[in-house]
């Protein structure tokens, strides 16, 4: 099962990053604008569609406001198993790590996930940009 792992600092306190990460269908608007262009909420899910035209239905597995962690997870006819965590961790006030971390079969696949989420995470850093000194 290949393992895709990303270690994101991003300048804004974990509060803030925590918030965008839990707001579940905001993906284009708070956390990765851009790099996702539309999504819809249907029930437990989210219908994301992608800059280059791919979509998927990602389900809410679960939202741990305690740890500040959500997992989340998609079933179709291209992905055997996806599972994802993303987690949020404070590095001071200011700053804040966000731990993303996806499992998935086939292996085949996971070249392109993790191109597509280097692109996400370039998005995050446009999100959450250093404060103006």
């Amino acid at each position: 099962m290949a393992s895709i792992h990303n270690d994101v600092l991003l300048n804004a306190p974990a509060r803030d990053v925590w918030d965008a990460v839990r707001d579940f269908g905001a993906l284009p608007t708070r956390l990765v604008p851009g790099f996702v262009t539309d999504c819809q909420l249907d029930s437990d899910a989210r219908i994301v569609t992608f800059a280059n035209g791919a979509v998927a239905r990602e389900a809410l597995v679960s939202c741990d406001d305690a740890r500040q962690r959500l997992v989340y997870a998609i079933n179709n006819e291209r992905l055997k198993h996806y599972s994802a965590s993303v987690q949020v961790i404070a590095e001071g006030e200011t700053k804040c790590r966000l731990l993303w971390t996806i499992d998935m079969l086939p292996n085949e696949l996971a070249p392109y996930v993790e191109g597509q989420t280097k692109e996400a995470v370039i998005a995050m850093h446009k999100a959450f940009p250093p404060a103006a000194s």
